[in-house]
């Protein structure tokens, strides 16, 4: 009598690598409300037992995604928080990124589609904060770091939403340049420091000093 074949002992590597991918791909598509677990757990051939084995919930999962979307930036690259022109290469990489013939990247259609969830939100400050924030604020100089950081991914963020997701003519049809040009000041002056008074406060004190 044959003996019954044994069960092919399961890669647990490639597992999670499957469940992350397939993960993210519906997260992108459908936001965090809109995924199930079962809807990742087909995509990457396996049980919805077994994902929640590995990674204990659809939080936990969502976490890992988002934190794995922000270990591989497009515009905050190591080479560009490095580089003396950052703003430059910021405006140059957000205005490549966001172009008619660009495809949103995964990282912010996520984030996009997941905004009504106040738990992904939670999630995703949380990862934003420790990731792309406190990168940024590495390269920046002057006061309120934490602040001018902030409001230069707000900034990035705006674009990416007005120009690629809902194609305001003045952005999506803008010359490229144009827009690299506009950015670009907006950026330095955030990141390389300089007086953050309102210009009518610096107006005055300016006056004040010729007297």
């Amino acid at each position: 009598m044959k003996k019954s074949a044994k069960a092919r002992p399961r890669d647990a590597a490639a597992t999670r690598v499957a469940i992350l991918r397939s993960a993210r791909a519906a997260f992108a598509r459908s936001g965090y409300e809109g995924t199930g677990v079962r809807e990742i757990a087909a995509g990457a051939g396996v049980t919805a037992m077994l994902v929640n084995r590995y990674f204990g919930s659809k939080e936990g999962l969502f976490a890992e995604v988002v934190d794995a979307t922000m270990d591989d930036p497009s515009i905050l690259t190591a080479e560009n928080l490095s580089a003396s022109d950052l703003a430059q290469r910021m405006a140059q990489s957000l205005v490549g990124l966001t172009g008619s013939r660009a495809s949103p990247l995964d990282g912010f259609l996520i984030l996009w589609r997941s905004t009504g969830s106040e738990r992904a939100a939670e999630i995703a400050r949380k990862h934003i904060e420790k990731k792309h924030q406190k990168n940024l604020m590495q390269a920046v100089r002057g006061e309120h770091a934490a602040q001018r950081a902030a409001v230069a991914l707000a900034l990035v963020a705006g674009l990416q939403v007005m120009r690629q997701m809902i194609g305001l003519p003045a952005l999506a049809k803008a010359k490229p340049q144009v827009l690299v040009d506009i950015l670009s000041p907006i950026f330095e002056r955030l990141l390389r420091g300089g007086d953050l008074a309102p210009l009518n406060t610096r107006s005055s004190r300016e006056s004040r000093r010729s007297q």
